[in-house]
């Protein structure tokens, strides 16, 4: 079962994505929309993984020429293992002019760090430095509607090792929204035997949750409807478990009972 689960963890460089309308906010009087961006991650086996987030801009041209800041809620340090398991954080929310965006940029800086067996190595991060993390999108702004993205870092996967022992950031980024995508959540146990929990569609992994050390509650978000199998990567002790044809629908979370592996 193991070697089942290791198969499907095929790397996903999502890097494009469609916007949906989320709700209505008050910012339409004066032409504008509203874009909130929030920070999320899948687990990952460090003790921590701090990327240092000094803006986010938006692309409203086709071109190169139309980059303009959002406001950033908090430049600085995240540590992108705190926000697992369902769990985000707002990065940055602005009112903007209805109209078209082409791309997003994540703009880091220089205080990058990984933990590992708690001693902290500089992460280097070049092209985030200079020109930032770049998400190509296809969104059309509505007036008096918000639209709500999340940035959702594959820590595990971005984070890469050299030779000479120094640690790269290699983004692998999943983006999505509230309206284009569903959930699936529920508990297993016994949760300190628990590595990972994953859906799986087709032969790829969408999604990754670490349950909760205590109560064995997951939450796999960002999914788009359709059937996913979820598979539960134990430590050894207890053995892997697959539940076949979880259905998820837009917009909706999907329960499915308490696992105990065994």
């Amino acid at each position: 079962m193991k070697n089942q689960i290791r198969a499907f963890l095929v790397a996903m460089p999502a890097l494009a994505l469609l916007f949906s309308a989320c709700n209505k906010n008050d910012s339409g009087g004066n032409g504008n929309a509203k874009l909130t961006v929030y920070l999320t991650d899948a687990p990952a086996n460090y003790d921590a993984v701090n990327i240092d987030v000094q803006d986010v801009l938006v692309n409203a041209s086709a071109g190169d020429n139309g980059w303009q800041s959002i406001h950033l809620l908090r430049p600085g340090v995240y540590n992108l293992l705190n926000f697992r398991n369902g769990i985000d954080t707002v990065l940055a929310s602005s009112g903007l002019p209805a109209g078209k965006i082409s791309q997003i940029r994540l703009v880091l800086g220089s205080k990058n760090s990984v933990v590992v067996n708690g001693a902290a190595y500089p992460l280097e991060t070049p092209s985030a430095q200079q020109s930032g993390l770049k998400l190509n999108v296809q969104a059309t702004l509505t007036a008096g509607v918000e639209y709500r993205l999340w940035i959702d870092f594959d820590a595990n996967r971005s984070v890469v090792t050299t030779g000479n022992g120094k640690y790269i950031l290699k983004p692998v980024i999943r983006t999505y929204t509230q309206a284009t995508s569903g959930s699936i959540k529920g508990i297993v146990l016994p949760a300190i035997h628990i590595n990972s929990v994953f859906a799986i569609q087709n032969t790829d992994t969408i999604a990754t949750a670490k349950p909760d050390p205590l109560t064995g509650a997951f939450l796999l978000t960002g999914l788009n409807a359709g059937a996913y199998n979820v598979a539960f990567a134990g430590d050894g002790l207890v053995k892997d478990t697959i539940v076949a044809s979880v259905n998820v629908s837009i917009g909706q979370v999907t329960s499915i009972a308490p696992i105990t592996l065994k």
